[in-house]
C-alpha cells in the first residue's frame, strides 16, 4: 500500500501496513515515536517514547505519570505523534486526545518488562531534578532488596495512556520535494474522511 492508494479508507489499516514496512527496513526502534504535550502557559514539549500497542481505539505507550508528560497530559489530554522512517522516506503525524489505559491493560504490560525495568519505574522520580547519579543507583538497589525474585508489583504511579486519534497524515517522500500527503480527519459521525495536501 502506497500512499497513493485511492481505495483506502481506514487509517490504522494504511499505519499496520507502513509499520510492518518498517520494522523490515528500520535498524532500531521501528516504533519509536515523538510525543508532544502542552505545559502552562501553552509551552510545547516533545519527546522519543516507544509504542507498546495499536488497535481499532488508539496507539498506547507507558510511563511514569509523574513525569512531565504525564502531569501535562493530566492536566491538558490533547497531543500529537509523530514517526518518522528515514529508510521509508515516511512519516506518520497524528492529532488526538490521550486517555489512561486500565489498570489491568497497565499490569499486564508491566509484567512483561525485565526485571531491572521494574524496579526503575520504583527507582525513578522521572522528569524530576537528580543530585547524582549515584542517587538512583542507591535507590535502585534498595528496591531490589525491597522485592527480591521477579515479583515486582507495578508501582500505582506507572501506567499507560491511549491515544485517541481524531487526525492522521500520511507523508511519502517524493522526488524534488513534491511530496504525497495523505489526510484522514475523523467526522462527527464516527467516520473518516480523507483528502490531500500540497507538499
Amino acid at each position: 500500500m502506497t500512499s497513493t492508494d485511492l481505495t483506502q479508507t481506514d487509517p490504522f489499516a494504511w499505519f499496520n501496513t507502513w509499520m510492518a514496512e518498517a520494522e523490515i527496513s528500520e535498524p532500531a526502534d521501528p516504533n519509536a515515536m515523538t510525543v508532544v504535550t502542552v505545559g502552562p502557559g501553552g509551552k510545547p514539549s516533545a519527546r522519543i517514547v516507544l509504542l507498546k500497542g495499536v488497535d481499532p481505539r488508539g496507539f498506547v505507550f507507558y510511563t511514569n505519570t509523574h513525569s512531565r508528560k504525564g502531569g501535562e497530559l493530566g492536566t491538558n489530554p490533547l497531543t500529537s505523534l509523530l514517526f518518522y522512517w528515514k529508510s521509508l522516506g515516511r512519516q506518520i503525524r497524528i492529532e488526538g486526545r490521550a486517555e489512561a489505559v486500565t489498570p489491568a491493560e497497565a499490569d499486564a504490560y508491566y509484567a512483561t518488562r525485565a526485571r531491572i525495568s521494574r524496579l526503575g519505574a520504583w527507582a525513578s522520580d522521572q522528569s524530576r531534578p537528580l543530585p547524582e547519579r549515584a542517587e538512583l543507583e542507591r535507590r535502585l538497589a534498595h528496591f531490589d532488596e525491597k522485592y527480591p525474585g521477579e515479583a515486582v508489583p507495578r508501582p500505582p504511579h506507572w501506567s499507560g495512556y491511549r491515544v485517541l486519534p481524531e487526525r492522521f497524515e500520511f507523508w511519502q517522500n517524493m522526488p524534488y520535494r513534491l511530496h504525497d500527503r495523505t489526510i484522514f480527519e475523523r467526522t462527527s459521525d464516527g467516520f473518516w474522511a480523507r483528502g490531500k495536501l500540497f507538499p
